[in-house]
């Protein structure tokens, strides 16, 4: 009976313990995947991106809190091939004032030959998602959708593939974005270059053999990219 009554009572404390400290606890901050509410009154952004662009969204909001209303898919963008599968889907019917866009880091990487992710690229039989040539094509096309939205364009150029990053080769991401630039000239879209901006940084923004960043790192890239869209916002 004095056993149970003691179990008991370290029951109800522990639990009283528990409720004590999910009181204490603040509210957790909304991932970048979140959707938010807009600010009545304030112009309206799109990141369009993958795994990286994920990484600057919320140091992005941070930036023009007040200045704009700053929304992203639900989603790792991924490739050309599934921005043209969803690019409907990711602008809704809303407004947009300025889309910040980007595709290459998984269009160039390299997938086995029953697709398997972040093949060996030296392999026989791998091959890179989305060639070059169809990566052209696919842009040319998205960009075309873009432009019907009425909204300022910033083309944001693929951040660099270090060396040892599993799946991708360096180098690939300064030929896809030699493409990418053609398209942008001839559709007259603005580019954020990323990649030059990030560059000589690698070293400490970028985690080892890896295409993601450190926090830190994404803060740089973050205010490469609010600088754009707030240049933008005071153009229009």
């Amino acid at each position: 009976m004095r056993k149970t009554l003691l179990l008991a009572t370290l029951t109800t404390i522990l639990i009283l313990g528990a409720g004590a400290t999910a009181q204490d606890q603040k509210p957790k901050r909304p991932g970048p995947l979140a959707p938010i509410e807009d600010q009545a009154g304030l112009p309206r952004v799109l990141l369009i991106g993958d795994s990286i662009s994920i990484g600057y969204t919320l140091p992005v909001r941070t930036l023009l809190k007040g200045k704009a209303n700053v929304h992203r898919p639900n989603a790792n963008c991924g490739p050309t091939t599934r921005g043209l599968e969803s690019i409907d889907k990711w602008l809704g019917d809303g407004k947009w004032d300025v889309i910040h866009f980007n595709w290459g880091l998984h269009d160039l990487k390299y997938l086995g030959p029953n697709g398997e992710n972040l093949a060996d690229p030296k392999a026989k039989e791998s091959r890179q998602q989305v060639p070059p040539d169809e990566y052209r094509g696919n842009l040319e096309q998205l960009v075309v959708r873009l432009k019907k939205t009425g909204a300022s364009l910033i083309w944001c150029n693929t951040t660099p593939v270090p060396k040892g990053a599993k799946g991708r080769l360096v180098g690939d991401a300064k030929k896809y974005n030699q493409i990418a630039v053609e398209v942008m000239k001839k559709h007259e879209v603005q580019v954020n270059d990323l990649y030059g901006q990030i560059f000589k940084q690698l070293a400490t923004a970028q985690r080892p053999a890896n295409v993601h960043f450190t926090p830190d790192g994404s803060a740089i890239l973050a205010k490469q990219v609010a600088r754009a869209i707030e240049a933008q916002l005071k153009n229009r």
